[in-house]
């Protein structure tokens, strides 16, 4: 459970690195900063360290774990950070206003309201949405390792300007999004793959649908699951109605928590892959 500490200090550690080997060092530091663990049961779930370069020239490296911090809350904390940064140069009192509320009043009211009527709504959108789901057959090079090992690789792909301003007026014209039109043209890659008429892959979403949170630093992120049907040689137009379809409906029931949803499913658990989606796209 959670503990909410009175108060906090973050203590700055600040290291002034050779002139010569700054930047290699820095790098070097970061990494090691990135894969040292936190302490859960003891805090701070932040960490802080300002890396001198030179005397004009500074990085400041903010360390959080995941369970308090999502995509979101990063654009937050850097708004506020320069907020509060700009206000202290000139000797200006905090810009920041109160929180109407804290992310313990949010874990509150959802534990309140995700009950009764409401909880039995979203669990059967999501019964019948996922009912006889499957592991999606991706063919690999290698064997799946029977635990997963999370060293993954990381491969950028740019699309062309051209590319994109034709993407957008296909959406405008089908009344689609850019990201459903992605999201289609992805899990047609998918069905190429695996020529499975049944493709599902998972997608974060914000889950900051109620302005109270939108300034809140936390862990909204939720996981929702994208199914999408194949059968019957749909063509791309058809088939990006179907992956609309879906996707406004997996937006109207997202405030079921990915982790209530395995709970209440209780899929057949396997440790060489994530439960219900094998795959996750990250708009």
């Amino acid at each position: 459970m959670q503990v909410i500490a009175p108060s906090l200090l973050i203590s700055i550690n600040t290291l002034n690195l050779p002139t010569q080997e700054s930047e290699a060092q820095a790098k070097y530091i970061i990494t090691q900063e990135i894969e040292r663990p936190f302490d859960l049961s003891s805090g701070p779930l932040l960490r802080v360290i300002l890396l001198k370069l030179s005397d004009n020239e500074h990085i400041l490296l903010l360390n959080m774990h995941h369970i308090v911090c999502d995509d979101w809350s990063i654009g937050v904390l850097i708004s506020e950070l320069g907020a509060l940064y700009t206000a202290s140069f000139k000797n200006q009192p905090s810009p920041l206003s109160e929180l109407p509320l804290q992310y313990a009043d949010f874990a509150e009211w959802q534990r309140e309201w995700l009950t009764g009527e409401v909880l039995e709504n979203q669990l059967a959108y999501w019964r019948h949405q996922l009912n006889g789901i499957t592991m999606l057959p991706l063919p690999t090079d290698k064997r799946r390792p029977n635990i997963q090992a999370y060293r993954g690789a990381t491969q950028f792909l740019e699309l062309p300007l051209s590319l994109v301003d034709a993407l957008e007026k296909i959406s405008q014209r089908e009344g689609a999004t850019l990201y459903m039109i992605l999201l289609a043209a992805f899990q047609t890659l998918l069905y190429r793959y695996t020529y499975s008429d049944d493709i599902t892959v998972g997608s974060p979403i914000a889950n900051r649908n109620r302005s109270e949170i939108e300034g809140l630093i936390g862990f909204f992120v939720n996981t929702l699951v994208l199914r999408t049907d194949f059968s019957r040689n749909p063509t791309f137009r058809e088939l990006l109605a179907r992956v609309r379809e879906v996707t406004l409906g997996a937006y109207s029931h997202q405030d079921l928590p990915f982790e209530k949803l395995v709970e209440h499913l209780q899929p057949e658990r396997n440790l060489s892959a994530n439960p219900l989606p094998t795959v996750i796209v990250v708009k």
